[in-house]
């Protein structure tokens, strides 16, 4: 531990000296436009890393556009939404911001006079490839304004699953525990707490020296509900509107807390979880970071994410012995599952500060991250991101693109020092923090082969290890996504552009108190001392709720969700017509 912190030490101080210069890695011809140097705050809403971005990111962004990111990140610093409207109401959310534009808040944002209109620094840039849906998004809150770019952006069908190698969501648990105990078969949601009691008797302590747990959770990422409670919803199909469950076909639209819906049945699962001694009783105090190093230690036996789980413990080592997460079958269970978007994901935005002290600066920036460098390089990670760097992590072959000896080591997760010409320090130090995903990682770059390396055939036909090849052979498949899909156990919710009105002031008034009481009632039900007390904070949360005005609240976000999903069809009904008229 210490000498990873000396690395990170390090790798910050080498981001504050790189002052000189604004040549690229290995262009040294390359000359950077921008003689001031800017520390670049940036308002993260996605982000579990706060301060400076170091490493061969930061220095790659230095050459390029002679600034560094300082990222403020709620997720890490506790603030949520508070800290927001502290800088929304000091008239500075940030030189860049990445927050959500649903449900009004893009409007609020323009209202307050808290973004740049980018339109003209965008005209003529590559990231107007993607000008209908940039215009889609912002003439509804200002005709021929640019001040935010949707995330995610695709030329995909709407019917794609975003997802490519995993799924968002998925069941995962500690594979070699499951295979110790004969692979038993899992029928329910509430199947998975016998099966994680008897994995936890046969794992006691982790490789930490710390005792292991069914579930683990923390609470920055609660909002509308409980987080660690919605993430089960999602296994069944559901993703949140609001107060309001909506089924990814439009079958069925819930209300959070009525006493038979998904989200109450989560919470029970947790509450009975919790008095089988199966959660982690460090969880309502918990950062991210403390839940991360739990995973990478094995600590923690079951994981909604792959993308936390396997990318934190599945080394090349522990697979190589059999060891790793890796996704079960639950037999009712249908995930959820992010269709493409031609118009882009309005849960998410980029956009530049109306205080922002070079918003050309900024709007090149945003333009680069959307070029196919930017994607690659912003978007590289250890198992299930983009490959990073062309020509050090990888290379263009007769047959396509495939990892080079370095790339291999580097998004394998083992401990790799970077090239000086990339500012030293280890790969994983230098991994892009923003957290955000400007174009869908399954499309195609400009030579037509995925920005997903995983999608890549030269990967899919390398060797695997000991613990892929015994999950393939019990699943019969040889990804998730795969499984998923041919067992029809993945439903697609087409992907769209769609934003909500914004609220008035009652409504995000009442909104914010009832947010403050499901989250609240909710933490206090999971860790309630019995089933008399779990029923009686149920009712009591059902009666304060209504007190507050939340049947309003409640229609509203059903009115939202139901136009959300007529929305979702009527794209996926255009891109059919278009993709049609186009042959």
């Amino acid at each position: 531990m210490k000498h990873r912190t000396q690395k990170i030490a390090a790798c910050l101080m080498a981001s504050v000296l790189m002052m000189s210069g604004c040549s690229l890695p290995g262009k040294e011809t390359d000359t950077c436009p921008y003689e001031e140097f800017l520390v670049v705050d940036v308002f993260d809403s996605l982000s579990n890393y706060q301060g400076i971005q170091s490493g061969w990111f930061a220095k790659i962004v230095k050459d390029k556009f002679n600034m560094e990111l300082n990222i403020i990140a709620p997720n890490v610093s506790g603030g949520g939404d508070t800290l927001f409207e502290v800088g929304s109401a000091a008239g500075n959310l940030g030189d860049l911001i990445i927050c959500s534009g649903e449900n009004g808040r893009l409007q609020e944002l323009v209202s307050r006079g808290l973004l740049a209109d980018l339109n003209s620094y965008l005209e003529d840039k590559q990231i107007m490839r993607f000008e209908t849906a940039i215009r889609l998004m912002n003439d509804p809150v200002e005709e021929g304004s640019i001040y935010a770019i949707p995330s995610e952006l695709s030329m995909n069908d709407p019917s794609t699953p975003k997802e490519t190698v995993e799924s968002t969501y998925s069941p995962c648990i500690r594979w070699d525990l499951y295979q110790a105990l004969g692979y038993p078969q899992v029928e329910t949601l509430e199947d998975l707490l016998p099966l994680l009691l008897e994995m936890q008797e046969l794992e006691p302590i982790a490789e930490n020296g710390e005792k292991t747990y069914g579930f683990s959770f923390f609470r920055d990422w609660d909002k509308n509900m409980m987080a660690a409670a919605k993430q089960f919803c999602s296994l069944y199909g559901y993703e949140e509107c609001g107060f309001v469950l909506a089924k990814g076909d439009s079958s069925d639209f819930q209300n959070i807390v009525d006493p038979d819906s998904l989200y109450v049945r989560s919470l029970h699962l947790l509450f009975e979880a919790n008095q089988m001694g199966l959660v982690d009783p460090e969880s309502g105090t918990q950062s991210y970071g403390s839940l991360y190093e739990k995973y990478e230690a094995g600590q923690i036996l079951f994981s909604p994410w792959p993308w936390l789980s396997k990318i934190q413990y599945n080394t090349d080592e522990r697979k190589s012995e059999g060891k790793g997460y890796m996704m079960i079958d639950i037999a009712d269970m249908e995930i959820y599952s992010y269709g493409c978007s031609p118009e882009g994901n309005y849960n998410t935005v980029i956009a530049v500060g109306s205080k922002a002290k070079d918003p050309e600066r900024m709007a090149d920036f945003i333009d680069w991250l959307y070029s196919p460098e930017g994607i690659q390089l912003s978007g590289a990670d250890s198992l299930y991101g983009t490959a990073g760097p062309e020509g050090l992590c990888w290379e263009y072959g007769e047959n396509g693109p495939y990892l080079t000896e370095f790339g291999e080591q580097a998004l394998s997760g083992i401990p790799t020092e970077m090239p000086e010409s990339y500012g030293g320090c280890l790969w994983s130090d230098g991994i892009c923090r923003l957290n955000y995903t400007p174009v869908c990682k399954s499309d195609p770059d400009n030579n037509g082969y995925p920005y997903q390396y995983q999608l890549w055939d030269s990967l899919i036909e390398s060797d695997s290890s000991p613990l892929e090849e015994d999950w393939r052979r019990v699943m019969n498949a040889d990804t998730s996504m795969e499984y998923l899909i041919e067992n029809d156990k993945l439903l697609v919710s087409p992907g769209c552009g769609y934003t909500a009105e914004e609220e008035t002031t009652e409504e995000t008034t009442i909104r914010t108190q009832c947010q403050n009481a499901i989250q609240s009632y909710s933490w206090n039900m999971v860790f309630a001392s019995d089933e008399t007390a779990f029923s009686t904070l149920l009712s009591e949360l059902q009666e304060e709720l209504n007190s507050l005005g939340y049947e309003k609240l409640l229609a509203l976000d059903l009115k939202n969700a139901k136009a959300r999903e007529q929305k979702k069809q009527e794209t996926l009904e255009k891109y059919s017509i278009t993709k049609e008229e186009s042959k």
